[in-house]
């Protein structure tokens, strides 16, 4: 295992009963970047991610994360580890700032380095003129801010936010990113679960795609788009047959396909240019792309 990995894995499986929830997972993750983990419901995300902090205990493998062996030192991982979870629990009887406080005494922060670590989770969040406001008058956008800014309030080495951005409008969402960017920025490594292709091309300098427990790409979001997909991709809408001619012209020219509802996707045309596709529109290949690829699923 690397010194340098914030996170290590190696053949780490974990089952529940009969269900193998992660099956033989193993891969680095670099100190200070920001990793992507992708995947349909039932991938196994939820499982890792309590493996990270040792809420859950693998049945074989070795997990380290910032250099310690889990679960042995799962509250020595947990003290330096940042948790944001998908649901808001945040105290709505409490103001912005009486809620950071709260966390900043069960984070054990010194008392005399308290009010600090509360102003600077306040600016983080873009909060400091809503201090006093209490939590249930806060809007979505807000309240997301705040959960972030609680999670990462004593400055951890790892945080770990699942779908962080969920729900929420895509100005919203860019806001968040901003927020996110300024974690990495300070050294942290992040780690996010996201169903957002967009979002996790932009944030992430990592991508780890899972399916059924297992890791089926792992790489930087570009490279898996070149290895995976290729340049450019048409795109045709049509009915099933006009659809299945397209995908049988493609097979011939030895080109990959991929449905998406009332439409196919033909991959790596740059390489064929006179493919006729019949019409249809061309576009740079994405992350989706090769999500959809790798797992036969469309994340929404």
């Amino acid at each position: 295992m690397s010194a340098g990995s914030a996170i290590a894995l190696r053949n780490v499986t974990k089952r529940f009963g009969s269900l193998v929830a992660v099956d033989r997972l193993g891969f680095d993750v670099p100190r200070g970047v920001c990793m992507g983990l992708l995947g349909p419901n039932g991938a196994g995300k939820s499982t890792l991610m309590r493996l990270l902090i040792g809420l859950a205990v693998a049945d074989r493998g070795t997990i380290k994360v910032l250099g310690l062996p889990l679960p042995a030192a799962a509250r020595a991982v947990r003290a330096r580890c940042g948790v944001v979870p998908q649901i808001d629990n945040l105290d709505n009887e409490l103001t912005v700032e009486e809620n950071l406080a709260v966390y900043a005494r069960f984070q054990r922060i010194p008392h005399a380095e308290r009010d600090g670590a509360v102003r600077r989770a306040l600016q983080l969040a873009r909060l400091t003129d809503r201090a006093d406001t209490p939590a249930d008058e806060l809007s979505g956008g807000m309240r997301r801010r705040l959960l972030i800014a609680r999670g990462t309030l004593h400055q951890p080495d790892l945080v770990l936010l699942d779908e962080p951005t969920v729900g929420l409008d895509p100005q919203i969402r860019f806001e968040l990113w901003t927020q996110i960017e300024a974690l990495k920025a300070r050294g942290a490594t992040v780690v996010v679960s996201t169903h957002y292709m967009e979002e996790a091309e932009r944030l992430c300098d990592l991508v780890a795609i899972m399916h059924r427990g297992r890791l089926v790409a792992y790489d930087r979001p570009r490279a898996l788009i070149a290895s995976h997909v290729g340049v450019d991709v048409i795109e045709v809408a049509g009915t099933s047959e006009v659809l299945h001619t397209i995908e049988r012209r493609a097979h011939v020219a030895g080109l990959s396909t991929r449905r998406a509802g009332a439409s196919v996707a033909v991959l790596g045309v740059e390489g064929a240019a006179d493919f006729d596709a019949g019409g249809g529109a061309r576009r740079h290949a994405n992350l989706e792309d090769v999500f959809v690829m790798l797992t036969g699923t469309q994340l929404t």
